[in-house]
């Protein structure tokens, strides 16, 4: 499997480079050279498949002539071993037509456990064979940092530095990322926004003499392998429920859009998806981005659903690329003017071909509180306020009522304590294996918004 990036000036690679080098040279971001095919038959024969088993069979063809290639089976059994529930994305019914997908069963709570488990074992597995270390810097608006923290603590050929946007996480996602006691995981609170943390991650990436004295590598949504293992949890939603002899809708609740570009690989690759509905917060670029075609970076404004208080959508340049028929000319004097004017507009027919799959939503913190009081009335599930917004995606959508919508629930609701007991009155407990993370000890180093100053910091905590 080669790959290409979005921006057309970087090397194809193949999934090994792709991994590790995370964004590409020019700017860009990496994407299969076209996408792997399925059958109707293919897709039938997933069915009944444990997780693990069935993340190898989806994954399989991304990495084909890679060093994990034989060990796949291996790396996604030991992957998901940590998860605490058998199914490990188990599915509960609120509605007729409308499912809850509960991805936070993994060792930090959150959705990106799904991809970060995978590509901690896909680090280990490559860097061994090409007896190779790296320095992974990474940015997060909360879930991310915690969850690549907890799938690079102590491994011995990777250092790992996570940006956080200052007081702009919940004191639990801190908290996960910060009390890690392992010696080769530093954190950094950055005065600023979470724009302002990627901000600083892709201007290390584009420094090609920084990037390549300290091996710098990605663990946000800009690599790859992020997507590709998170394409797994759609497909095995859709089989649950008659796929691929019926369409099912998702609803996903995002920033980045990292997440429901993942159920778009699994759309490209033959599963029938009848429509994307995206659900955005009060930092709604993508909402006004489907409502005009235009996208417009606008303030970062605190609210109650942190991961997604985001202005600069990265993963939509993935879509772009797509949608101009992989017009890489056309993706960069996109995303230049996005650079220069924080604004750009896309053209009829690409605006249509994404206009067909994809409806947005929007809901301020108000309409959030009500969503998680009112699914708590009429189910007895509490939920936090990111999975509230893919709720009311759900519920907001003109969709057939025939069509199954299932609502990718991206946190546990212990995760963010204060907004649930604030909506229901009930404060959920932490789960038993995050007992104790109150009285653990924090370790982060407050910096400003200075790219000097981080990269000094990366360039002093780094063993390459």
């Amino acid at each position: 499997m080669r790959y290409q990036s979005t921006r057309g000036q970087a090397p194809e690679l193949d999934f090994d480079d792709v991994l590790l080098t995370g964004l590409a040279r020019d700017g860009g971001l990496y994407l299969p050279v076209s996408w792997p095919q399925r059958s109707v038959d293919d897709w039938r024969a997933m069915r009944g498949l444990g997780y693990a088993a069935l993340a190898t069979q989806v994954t399989a063809p991304f990495v084909e002539g890679s060093a994990v290639e034989s060990d796949l089976a291996q790396i996604m059994d030991d992957a998901y071993a940590p998860f605490s529930h058998p199914a490990i994305a188990p599915m509960v019914q609120l509605a007729h037509n409308t499912w809850l997908m509960e991805l936070f069963h993994g060792p930090t709570l959150a959705f990106k456990d799904f991809a970060l488990q995978v590509v901690g074992h896909l680090f280990d597995r490559v860097l061994s064979a090409r007896s190779e270390r790296l320095t992974i810097v990474g940015a997060t608006s909360g879930d991310t940092g915690s969850a690549a923290i907890a799938a690079c603590a102590d491994r011995d050929a990777i250092d790992i530095i996570i940006l956080h946007p200052k007081g702009r996480v919940s004191e639990v996602q801190r908290r996960q990322m910060t009390t890690v006691e392992a010696g080769n995981v530093h954190n950094v609170a950055i005065d600023g926004t979470f724009d302002d943390c990627q901000a600083l991650v892709k201007a290390m990436f584009n420094d090609q003499p920084f990037r390549d004295e300290l091996h710098l590598s990605a663990v946000n949504s800009i690599n790859w392998a992020r997507i590709m293992s998170q394409s797994v949890y759609y497909v095995a939603a859709s089989l649950a429920l008659g796929g691929p002899d019926r369409p099912i809708a998702f609803a996903v609740p995002t920033g980045n859009f990292g997440n429901v570009f993942a159920g778009y690989c699994a759309a490209k690759m033959g599963l029938p998806i009848a429509n994307f509905l995206v659900g955005s917060n009060r930092n709604d670029i993508l909402t006004r981005y489907f409502e005009s075609g235009a996208m417009t970076v606008g303030q970062v404004v605190p609210t109650l659903s942190p991961a997604m208080d985001i202005q600069v959508s990265s993963n939509f340049e993935r879509l772009l690329f797509d949608a101009y028929d992989r017009d890489a000319t056309a993706i960069k004097r996109l995303m230049d003017g996005l650079l220069q004017s924080g604004s750009y507009a896309v053209e009829q027919v690409p605006k249509d071909k994404i206009g067909s799959q994809f409806i947005g939503t929007r809901l301020d913190d108000g309409g959030t509180k009500r969503v998680v009081r009112e699914t708590y009335l009429d189910t007895g599930h509490l939920i936090d306020p990111h999975t509230a917004i893919g709720v009311h995606a759900a519920q907001s959508s003109c969709l057939d009522p025939s069509i199954p919508r299932v609502v990718m629930a991206t946190a546990h609701p212990a995760k963010f304590p204060d907004a649930v007991e604030d909506a229901t009155g009930i404060r959920p407990p932490l789960p038993d294996l995050m007992a104790g993370l109150y009285d653990r000890d924090e370790r982060m180093t407050d910096l400003p918004n200075d790219l000097e100053r981080v990269q000094d910091f990366v360039r002093a905590h780094t063993r390459v």
